[in-house]
C-alpha cells in the first residue's frame, strides 16, 4: 500500500514538498474510528512510547517509595530539551536512589534544540547524560532497578530484568509480539520494537480509558498520563510541539513525539487513543498531522479546536518576515 500525502508545504501558488504517511485513531475497544494508509505494518515508535516505558516505574512501587510527582513523572516519560531544570530533576531523581549520572548509560549529547544549544555553548555548559534528552527515562530504569534490588550495571541491555519488564508492558499494551526479529537499539541504547500503528492507537487508547487493564495497571496508565499533561514543561521543554500542544487544552490532551516522524497521543475524556508515521521521517509534518488529528475531534470546544488548527496550517514566512508559502495537513482516509 502507498501511504497518502498528508502534508503539503506550498510556496507561491506552487506545492513545494509533501509528506505521505499513515495514522490510525483507536477506541477503548481496539475499534479503528479514524485511519489513512498502512497501519498494519510495524513501526519502531521510537520514545513516543515513552508513556508506555514508564508503567513499570509506577508499578514495581519505586515512584511511590523515591517520592516522585507529577514532574519526575512526566520526566519519566520525555523527551526534553536538556534545559537546566531537566537536567536538575533528573539529577534529583537520581539523588533519591543514592546515585548519580555515572550510573547513566544513555550517552550523552547537545541540546537538539538551537537556541538552548547557543545558550549552552555561550555559558559553557558541559553536556553530560542528565542533558540527554532520555535522562529522565534512564533515570526511572535506574530507580527501578535500585528498588528492586536488581543490577544497575547494563541496566539498557535487552536480557536484563528491567528491559525485559518493560518489554512485557509494551506487549501487553499493544497486543502486539515482540520478538528479536523486530528489535532495534535506540539511541539512548535501549532496545526499541517494532509495532504496528493500529496496535500503538488501541494501547494509547487503553492508557486514556483503562478499558481491557488490571485496576493496577488503568491506575499507573492515569498516573502518568495525568502527570504529563500536569507538567508539559518536562515532557519536552521551551518552544517543542509536545509542550505547546498540551497547553492548549490542559487536561485534555496527552502527546508524545518519537523519531524519524512518529507521534502518539491520547484524549482521555474521549477515549481514543492516536499513533501516526511520517513516512521521510519528518518532525515538522509528524507535529501537523497530529494537531489536525486532535482538532478534527475537538470540533465541540472552538476556541481549542482553532488553536489547534492555526498549529498545524499556518503560514511560512522568509528572513524578512514576508508570507511566502503556508504548510497544511490534510487527512485523507
Amino acid at each position: 500500500m502507498i501511504n497518502p500525502t498528508l502534508v503539503e508545504l506550498t510556496r507561491g501558488r506552487s506545492v513545494e514538498s509533501k509528506h505521505c504517511g499513515a495514522y490510525a485513531v483507536s477506541d477503548g475497544s481496539g475499534k479503528i474510528v479514524m485511519s489513512a494508509g498502512n497501519i498494519e505494518s510495524p513501526i519502531f515508535p521510537r520514545s513516543a512510547v515513552k508513556a508506555m516505558q514508564a508503567l513499570l516505574l509506577v508499578e514495581s512501587g519505586a515512584a511511590s517509595t523515591y517520592g516522585f510527582g507529577n514532574r519526575e513523572l512526566a520526566l519519566a516519560c520525555a523527551s526534553h530539551s536538556g534545559e537546566q531544570k531537566h537536567a536538575e530533576l533528573a539529577a534529583q531523581m537520581l539523588a533519591k536512589a543514592g546515585l548519580d549520572q555515572t550510573n547513566m548509560e544513555c550517552g550523552t549529547h547537545w541540546s537538539f534544540h538551537p537556541n538552548i544549544l547557543i545558550e549552552q555553548a555561550k555559558f559553557g555548559v558541559e553536556p553530560s547524560c542528565l542533558h540527554n534528552n532520555c535522562s529522565g527515562k534512564h533515570a526511572g530504569f535506574l530507580c527501578v532497578a535500585c528498588h528492586c534490588n536488581l543490577p544497575l550495571r547494563g541496566y539498557v541491555n535487552s536480557q536484563h530484568t528491567v528491559q525485559q519488564e518493560v518489554a512485557r508492558s509494551l506487549e501487553a499494551m499493544t497486543g502486539s509480539k515482540l520478538d528479536m526479529d523486530l528489535c532495534g537499539i535506540d539511541g539512548c541504547a535501549i532496545p526499541t520494537y517494532a509495532v504496528p500503528l493500529k496496535k500503538l492507537a488501541h494501547g494509547f487508547a487503553k492508557m486514556a480509558t483503562g478499558e481491557g487493564l488490571t485496576s493496577e495497571r488503568a491506575k499507573a496508565s492515569k498516573t502518568l498520563i495525568d502527570a504529563c499533561m500536569a507538567e508539559p514543561f518536562y515532557v519536552a521543554g521551551t518552544d517543542r510541539a509536545c509542550t505547546k500542544l498540551m497547553e492548549i487544552a490542559p487536561g485534555e490532551i496527552f502527546v508524545k513525539t518519537g523519531a524519524e516522524g512518529v507521534y502518539t497521543a491520547a484524549l482521555p475524556k474521549l477515549g481514543l487513543g492516536m499513533a501516526l508515521k511520517i513516512d521521510d521521517g519528518a518532525t515538522r509534518a509528524a507535529e501537523v498531522v497530529i494537531a489536525e488529528l486532535i482538532a478534527n475531534y475537538m470540533e465541540a470546544e472552538e476556541p481549542i479546536a482553532a488553536n489547534l488548527k492555526a498549529f498545524a496550517n499556518r503560514e511560512l514566512t522568509n528572513w524578512n518576515g514576508d508570507i511566502v508559502g503556508k504548510i497544511t495537513a490534510s487527512l485523507q482516509s
